[in-house]
């Protein structure tokens, strides 16, 4: 009785080959300090989990934060992309930052993990916590708890240096083995273990584009003071609530607009290819970017791909014998480049219609030519995919990757996930559309992202031009309609961790109505009350 998740490890004498970094206790989430005194259901999880892999990362960053604070006092670091699968750091000495810096600061958390200095949980009244931040002068924190609305509160002490985070840390530093950390621009990037083999780091992917559209938002959130769900709590308080949704909708729709005028002035241009993974609003951003085309002069005509199935008898398999519809090779891409060229050469196509009912491809009698001032719009998962349109020349194509990067910190030390957005969004429009429930959209989840690793995220960086569907004030507005849903996850299922560790998420935002959000607005495709058809 009282004894810890680590006790209990070491004398059930268990062997799991990369230890135990967390564990479901009753299938929520807590870390190894965790004590019981009455009995629990108890599965231990290492770095190849999703949850593992987060309390070993959360770790990672509070040995980083250390080891900089120790060789560069009264530095600023940020913890604030999550990058060519690392974690781009924004740090700030005084200086532009050099390599032996970086090389010190590998050294210095080479040391801590080598000291192995034990991570100490420690509950107190929030006001105390904040007061104790308040002084060290952590004040993203300070604004984080004071919107939070807890009598108590936690935080972790790591030698002499205090930190808060929003998950659970390992017991102590000695099982960070695996780790790096590499001047990345004018930043840092910290490299993290491989899930799939946590004795070598993941493997680097450049990711540009992507990084640079990162910058962008938090350049901009920093003018503005809203880099943290604490500066946007304070100042839904204080009644700008409005002018953050007016804003951050203008923001887009500029975005958008400088989309649809470089696509104007490349007078070859007759394919628009959008791509993105699952709920980052391929849809709304498609009929938006029509609006602006037209605006421009040009007719916009969308084109389903979904009507390019093969017939089902010829869709390839997956490895357990179902039918893959989210391989490329469901798709007849000879017929669809053969159509593409006959347009781009003046011709007119019969476009095909595809019966889901029959599993077969039919002629729809719809025919179509290609106006001077006709551009298609392809919207899909594989639009980014060189194989998709191999036969058309490059000339003619331009390449969008539409997703939501969410770029608004928990604090300065807490990054929030791209994919918690995601799923929140789908779990949203899954009730709301397709009648399925949290436990079936959460259960489903790990596969429609095996699914985007595999056929959307290797082709982002060839994109033409890149669009963050996140909106600064979303959360804020999803938490009313997510939270319900997520409560109705029963306790009893493997399901429900994940149900509760996004509960306890969205509870860091002061809800907001979603009554002035404009009827085009991107997120309308997932909480409803949209002007557009789907």
């Amino acid at each position: 009785m009282g004894s810890t998740l680590w006790d209990a490890y070491c004398a059930l004498n268990l062997q799991m080959p990369y230890g135990p970094v967390s564990a479901k206790v009753n299938n929520k989430v807590e870390g190894l300090h965790y004590r019981f005194y009455n009995d629990k259901d108890v599965e231990f999880l290492d770095v190849t989990s999703p949850s593992g892999m987060r309390t070993y990362t959360r770790s990672l960053f509070f040995v980083l934060v250390k080891a900089v604070r120790d060789l560069f006092p009264g530095c600023y670091l940020r913890i604030d992309t999550p990058v060519a699968r690392g974690y781009y750091c924004d740090l700030r000495i005084g200086r532009a930052l050099e390599e032996n810096d970086v090389t010190a600061i590998w050294r210095r958390m080479k040391e801590i993990v080598a000291a192995d200095i034990p991570f100490r949980r420690i509950q107190c009244p929030t006001e105390d916590a904040i007061e104790m931040f308040r002084q060290a002068g952590m004040t993203s924190k300070v604004k984080l708890l004071e919107s939070s609305g807890s009598i108590y509160t936690h935080y972790y002490r790591l030698d002499d240096t205090v930190d808060y985070f929003y998950g659970s840390l390992l017991t102590s530093t000695g099982g960070l083995k695996v780790f790096d950390v590499m001047k990345y621009y004018d930043g840092l990037l910290l490299r993290i273990p491989s899930r799939k083999n946590p004795e070598r780091l993941e493997e680097m992917v450049h990711q540009e584009k992507m990084l640079e559209i990162f910058r962008e938002h938090h350049h901009w959130q920093e003018i503005v003071g809203l880099s943290t769900v604490g500066d946007f709590n304070r100042a839904c308080q204080e009644g700008h609530a409005t002018d953050l949704i007016n804003v951050a909708e203008a923001l887009q729709e500029k975005k958008i607009v400088q989309i649809a005028d470089e696509i104007q002035s490349r007078r070859n241009l007759k394919l628009i290819l959008i791509a993105g993974p699952s709920s980052s609003g391929k849809t709304t951003f498609s009929k938006r970017l029509s609006i602006q085309l037209m605006a421009n002069g040009m007719k916009p005509y969308p084109v389903s791909l979904d009507d390019y199935f093969v017939d089902r008898e010829q869709t390839p398999k997956d490895e357990h014998g179902e039918y893959d519809f989210e391989s490329i090779y469901a798709l007849d891409l000879p017929f669809f480049n053969s159509q593409l060229k006959a347009l781009l050469a003046g011709e007119e196509v019969e476009l095909p219609r595809y019966n889901f009912q029959k599993g077969v491809r039919e002629m729809s009698g719809k025919r179509l030519r290609l106006a001077d001032n006709m551009i298609l719009i392809l919207e899909g998962i594989h639009g980014l995919n060189p194989e998709l349109t191999a036969q058309i020349e490059d000339q003619y194509k331009y390449r969008i990757y539409v997703s939501a990067m969410t770029t608004i910190l928990l604090d300065a030390h807490n990054y929030i996930p791209t994919t918690d957005n995601r799923l929140l969004r789908r779990i949203i429009r899954d009730y709301k559309y397709r009648g399925c429930s949290a436990l079936e959209t959460i259960h489903r989840w790990p596969s429609v992202r095996a699914g985007e690793d595999k056929w959307i995220f290797p082709y982002q960086e060839q994109a033409d031009a890149m669009f963050n569907s996140a909106l600064l004030f979303e959360l804020a507005v999803i938490r009313n309609q997510a939270l319900p849903l997520l409560e109705q996850v029963p306790e009893n299922v493997p399901e429900y961790s994940e149900a509760y560790r996004l509960r306890k998420f969205l509870r860091y935002f002061v809800p907001m109505s979603d009554n002035e959000i404009p009827p085009t607005s991107l997120l309308r495709e997932f909480v409803g009350g949209s002007s557009f058809q789907y």
